[in-house]
């Protein structure tokens, strides 16, 4: 029987204030990971933490990256960019996984090593625009939506197989695998579903055309069920709030309800 604790949307994280605090929850996330990989009979290598740092100020990131982060994700670009200028003395890789706009395709494709939110062939037209300015590429995970909720950004899955065949035009675009947000539940029977579909669909693609989806990897699972995630199969697990604190706002100001 999987230990599913970590489920539980109404969770009071505690605020980490010292590099210590950050340790202390770094450490605790970390042992979460390995045990639910035991669990799930999986290599705790495969699976990527990836801490989240969106509203966080400076001053704490700092401490966070002291504490041994040194990847952070975003979901605001230009929340993001600011803060990559503002610390440009510290070796942070930055991974924007919110939804963006094309007119700020500019922004990535300046300081992100990695954009695990395209859903739009003009977004990825305009990233690939950006890219060759720039002269570089950018690893990027295609975002669908699980949970068919109309508040998600991300495409439906029938569409992801024609999606992935034209991304590949686009040189500049590494696809690394494919990214989702569960429904916000603390019901195990409803989250769950949701990280099965895109595992099913990494699968599938898999099957008919490996190469749309280079390593195939998959992007799912936050603070509130990522234990769940790891279980399904989950290779990047993006954790904020049991890492850095609970957040002041609510969820809706991270994930817009109208695109």
């Amino acid at each position: 029987m999987a230990d599913n604790s970590g489920l539980n949307h109404d969770e009071q994280y505690a605020t980490a204030m010292t590099v210590e605090d950050f340790r202390t929850n770094i450490a605790e996330v970390e042992r979460r990971i390995a045990a639910a990989a035991e669990r799930s009979g999986r290599d705790r290598a495969e699976i990527e933490l990836l801490p989240v740092s969106k509203t966080v100020p400076e001053e704490r990131i700092r401490l966070a990256v002291a504490a041994g982060c040194a990847r952070l994700g975003e979901n605001k670009v230009q929340e993001a960019h600011r803060k990559s200028e503002e610390m440009a003395d510290l070796d942070i890789d930055w991974a924007v996984i919110g939804h963006l706009q094309s007119n700020k395709a500019k922004f990535v494709a300046q300081f992100a090593s990695e954009f695990q939110a395209l859903d739009r062939l003009k977004v990825a037209r305009a990233l690939d625009r950006r890219l060759e300015a720039e002269g570089r590429s950018l690893d990027v995970y295609v975002q669908v939506n699980t949970s068919t909720e109309d508040s998600k950004f991300g495409m439906p899955p029938e569409e992801l197989p024609a999606f992935l065949k034209e991304v590949q035009a686009f040189e500049t675009l590494k696809v690394q695998g494919l990214m989702t947000l569960a429904i916000f539940s603390a019901d195990i029977d409803r989250v769950r579903p949701c990280f099965q579909t895109l595992r099913t669909l990494r699968d599938q693609v898999r099957d008919t055309d490996a190469e749309l989806l280079g390593p195939g990897r998959l992007s799912m699972g936050m603070s509130g069920d990522f234990e769940v995630a790891i279980e399904e199969g989950a290779n990047c697990v993006r954790v904020g709030q049991a890492i850095f604190g609970k957040r002041s706002l609510p969820d809706s100001y991270y994930w817009p309800d109208t695109h």
